[in-house]
């Protein structure tokens, strides 16, 4: 069984034993790495806010957690600031200018792998433009301050976990094919092993550049001509000119109501806020609680909802600076009722009777996560991406850092699923500089005014799902975070037409739910998912998701 999966089985023991949050008084980092919440904490310890210890955990996942951290990659971050400012910042990748529709087609129209897998998966990365200008607006401390721990990790090393050395193993098939992905990560061929060091020359070098010019280190002069020129010779398609124009984009958040809670939460290109938005919607008022957590009626509720909006997802959702998105139509109290009202209390509904809701358009317009919530009460959500693990398994040679396979979140052939088997349509088809349609969806949660709980996931299009279960389970039922978190999941994403259970989800309950008329198929893990809660009492419970390895939530 790959290592990862022997994680994953662990659910059901997991979720079992009670494990309880970690606290802290005045703030915390929850990250998916502990040496880069280590370094979150540290730069919040030394007067940096929370935006500060996003920036400084961004650089050093880049160098501590291969497979997703990033900064070949790209992502999101929302930030709510104690005076109740909120902004999203965008900097998911972009396709590059010679991107084409139909490029990942062969002459027979089928789907070929080259947006998962090699030099052509990779848009343009965002995740140094992105921590620069959010930096530029909301941080303090300098920012080679924040960029040199993950210097020192890249250049002086750190020992190796034994998931991180089985992790690299795991994956040589892909890595190997690359040769600075094999040099620098399988050792060459020979392999790490847990507890020895991974030192990484070359991507500390692209780190000092960063830390002495800011994101022109990245965008332009030697790492630019360098990765361009071999994105050239290997057929890539990311030239100079991409990268010095690629932008983050500042958006606006989505928002809405939950019973007494207040959600703010990822816009499009994400297609996570409107999912978690349209998801509670359906359930407020439903009454599904009733049955308790991981009860057959509880979850054959949760699995309708998820039908209808991933449903929506296929056909509306895309990039906004493309397509008009009709978020206020889909986030509509009618249409919502409306798509509630076809739901029976009693029996699964096929998804080829639920297809898109039908919305007049009238108006305009591998991941990783990590949470952060400093003692002045400003909180930050970063979910950031290669989207597969390890991305296109491409290492820039002579840069040290891996490049994403984000290409695939397009609809390479509309109608048909990417590689998480999920259906978009032709408004997330593929053009030059569009983003593709994402599903990561940081969130903050308020209560009566006041910040509540952070949170967010990687795990592709199981994201959305794995966020809305965790705040459900703190919501409605009364759950502490880390139990929130621990709890078996489900996940349904309408085509195919399976209901995904994680183990821990009893034989009696999948008995139940195949009676109501669902096909269930046992699933490893829906996302990875880690939060933050303020208590009423002013502490802070840190919540880390056992799914995956070394994750670490500290602060102080």
């Amino acid at each position: 069984m790959p290592f990862r999966a022997i994680f994953i089985a662990l659910i059901a023991t997991v979720a079992l034993l009670a494990r309880e949050p970690v606290h802290t008084r005045h703030a915390m980092v929850v990250a998916q790495e502990a040496r880069a919440a280590d370094v979150g904490v540290a730069a919040l310890a030394v007067g940096g806010n929370a935006v500060d210890a996003a920036v400084a955990v961004g650089f050093a996942l880049a160098v501590t957690d291969s497979g997703a951290g990033n900064i070949g990659g790209g992502g999101f971050m929302l930030i709510r600031m104690a005076d109740g400012r909120s902004t999203f910042i965008d900097f998911r990748e972009k396709a590059p200018l010679k991107a084409s529709r139909d490029m990942y087609l062969d002459a027979g129209g089928k789907m070929t792998r080259d947006s998962i897998v090699g030099w052509r998966a990779s848009g343009i990365p965002g995740t140094v433009r992105g921590l620069e200008y959010a930096h530029k607006k909301f941080g303090k401390k300098p920012w080679a301050s924040l960029v040199e721990p993950a210097v020192q990790l890249a250049g002086e090393g750190f020992s190796l976990s034994f998931a991180q050395a089985r992790a690299f193993h795991e994956d040589s098939d892909l890595l190997s094919r690359f040769p600075d992905s094999k040099r620098i990560l399988l050792n060459d061929g020979n392999f790490y092993q847990p507890g020895d060091k991974l030192v990484q020359p070359d991507l500390a070098a692209t780190l000092e550049r960063i830390r002495d010019q800011g994101a022109r280190g990245f965008y332009e002069g030697i790492t630019a001509h360098k990765l361009a020129d071999a994105m050239r010779e290997h057929g890539g398609l990311i030239a100079l000119d991409d990268l010095k124009q690629y932008e983050a984009v500042e958006r606006k958040p989505l928002t809405g109501r939950y019973k007494d809670f207040e959600i703010i939460t990822a816009p499009p290109p994400s297609s996570g806020g409107i999912g978690i938005l349209q998801m509670l919607g359906m359930l407020d008022d439903s009454g599904y609680e009733r049955g308790g957590a991981g009860s057959a009626s509880t979850l054959h509720y949760l699995a309708e909802v998820m039908r209808r909006f991933y449903a929506d997802r296929s056909k509306y959702l895309a990039d906004p600076d493309f397509v008009k998105v009709p978020v206020s139509k889909l986030l509509d109290a009618g249409y919502i009722a409306e798509r509630r009202s076809t739901i029976d209390p009693e029996r699964a509904t096929p998804s080829g009777e639920i297809g898109p809701g039908k919305i007049a358009f009238n108006e305009s317009g591998e991941t990783t996560n990590y949470n952060v919530i400093d003692s002045e009460g400003n909180a930050v959500v970063v979910t950031y991406t290669l989207n597969n693990w390890y991305g296109s398994g491409v290492m820039a040679p002579g840069l040290g850092f891996l490049l994403n396979d984000e290409m695939d979140d397009f609809a390479s052939k509309p109608g048909s699923p990417n590689m998480f088997g999920l259906v978009q349509g032709e408004a997330n088809a593929i053009k030059p500089a569009k983003r593709p349609l994402s599903s990561m969806t940081p969130t903050v949660v308020l209560r009566d005014g006041k910040l509540f709980m952070v949170l967010g996931a990687p795990g592709g299009g199981r994201i959305i799902n794995g966020v809305l279960q965790v705040f459900l389970n703190v919501a409605d039922f009364g759950m502490n975070v880390q139990d929130a978190i621990d709890w078996p999941r489900i996940h349904h994403q309408w085509m195919p037409d399976k209901l995904y259970v994680e183990p821990g989800i009893s034989p009696d309950t999948v008995a139940l739910l195949k009676q109501r008329g669902y096909t269930v198929e046992r699933t490893g893990g829906v996302a990875r998912v880690d939060a933050i809660l303020v208590s009423k009492d002013g502490w802070l419970e840190g919540g880390v998701d056992g799914r995956g390895p070394d994750g670490k939530a500290g602060g102080f």
